[in-house]
């Protein structure tokens, strides 16, 4: 099977596996690509997921352009891209009919309460994880805090937080040796 068919399958997978939106896309994205395909590191991992929340986009779709394009360049970047939103797009093609007539069922409100909690698992889940590989030293506990900090005192905006991050980075682990 050839390599773009093989990135655009595990792709599809994660797409048609996956409920709830990027974050929780993640967990599925991880195993897939890290584990069992070993196609990048956790370490690259965690790096797709930082540049995927800094541009534009849905961060499973930026996560499988990145992804795609490092297993095969710009026909591996779009082979993923393709997989990662096909299942989404004929799904929702096709249910917009349905859930429009059943929005309002008992059944379809109770789904929908049972899946919010376990979405929420999900996302802890990623956090989990990726704080064990990226909380390795006292700085990185401290660039942490400091953020964790900042977001629960002001509204900042995503861009700021990320800027503010690269700068403590610079100050911590560059340019001024701490």
């Amino acid at each position: 099977m050839s390599m773009l068919i093989k990135i655009f399958l595990s792709f599809l997978k994660i797409g048609a596996f996956s409920f709830g939106g990027g974050y929780a896309m993640l967990p599925l994205i991880q195993r897939e690509i890290v584990n069992s395909n070993t196609w990048i590191t956790y370490k690259e991992f965690i790096d797709i997921i930082g540049i995927s929340q800094m541009t534009p986009g849905p961060i499973a779709i930026n996560s499988a352009t990145f992804v795609g394009f490092k297993v095969s360049g710009v026909l591996g970047s779009i082979s993923a891209t393709l997989g990662v939103v096909s299942f989404s797009f004929i799904l929702v093609s096709i249910a917009n009919h349905y859930i429009v007539k059943f929005k309002q069922s008992y059944i379809m409100k109770a789904a929908l309460a049972g899946m919010r909690p376990a979405l929420i698992g999900l996302i802890v889940s990623v956090f989990l994880s990726m704080g064990k590989e990226s909380y390795k030293d006292i700085k990185s506990v401290v660039i942490g805090i400091i953020i964790l900090g900042l977001l629960l005192t002001d509204k900042l905006h995503p861009i700021l937080v990320i800027v503010i991050s690269g700068v403590l980075g610079i100050v911590f682990y560059g340019l001024i040796p701490i």
